[in-house]
């Protein structure tokens, strides 16, 4: 069972939002406020936050700038999840992905199961790394981005959680492109 182990000193990692939607703006981007919230009431820093439109191109260039970035550990994205014609956040996230951490989906879908059954299935939630820096493509439901930070996201990105956390292995994500 997981723990937290308070002896350890608490790590902020400093998280970018990307909220996508071709009808969202920042007076009512719901999503968007709901992971800004959770994430600065956890301690950690909203390092940027930005609204693009539905478009792969757009958001993998995003995706990249982020990635680039040294004062970024981690890229949330919410929207674009689903299955119709213009969700393709998760293409634009494989775009960008040196690995994908396909657990991260499969743990989504569960937590989403308690919530919302068997609609949970509609949901291409997904997360991965490039270029050391993690990210992670969430539904554009508020309630879907309450359910992966508090579920998921808020445990894996804290320091001190045990067995494992995504803040431990951090400086190792781009040891393969270092010099030996």
């Amino acid at each position: 069972m997981s723990t937290l182990d308070t002896s350890k000193e608490f790590i902020p990692v400093r998280i970018a939002i990307l909220t996508v939607s071709d009808t969202r703006e920042a007076s009512d981007d719901r999503s968007g406020d709901v992971l800004a919230q959770r994430i600065e009431s956890a301690g950690h820093v909203v390092a940027a936050r930005h609204i693009l439109r539905d478009e792969r191109a757009l958001i993998a260039d995003q995706l990249r700038s982020w990635c680039n970035d040294a004062a970024i550990d981690v890229v949330i994205s919410t929207g674009g999840t689903g299955l119709t014609g213009r969700d393709v956040t998760v293409e634009a996230h494989r775009d960008v992905y040196e690995k994908e951490i396909e657990a991260f989906g499969t743990v989504f879908t569960i937590v989403s199961m308690e919530k919302i059954g068997t609609s949970a299935v509609q949901s291409r939630a997904t997360g991965g790394v490039a270029h050391g820096t993690y990210l992670f493509a969430l539904p554009g439901s508020p309630g879907a981005c309450k359910d992966a930070w508090d579920a998921i996201l808020e445990k894996q990105l804290d320091y001190r959680h045990r067995p494992c956390n995504f803040v431990e292995i951090m400086p190792r994500l781009d040891e393969h492109h270092r010099r030996k």
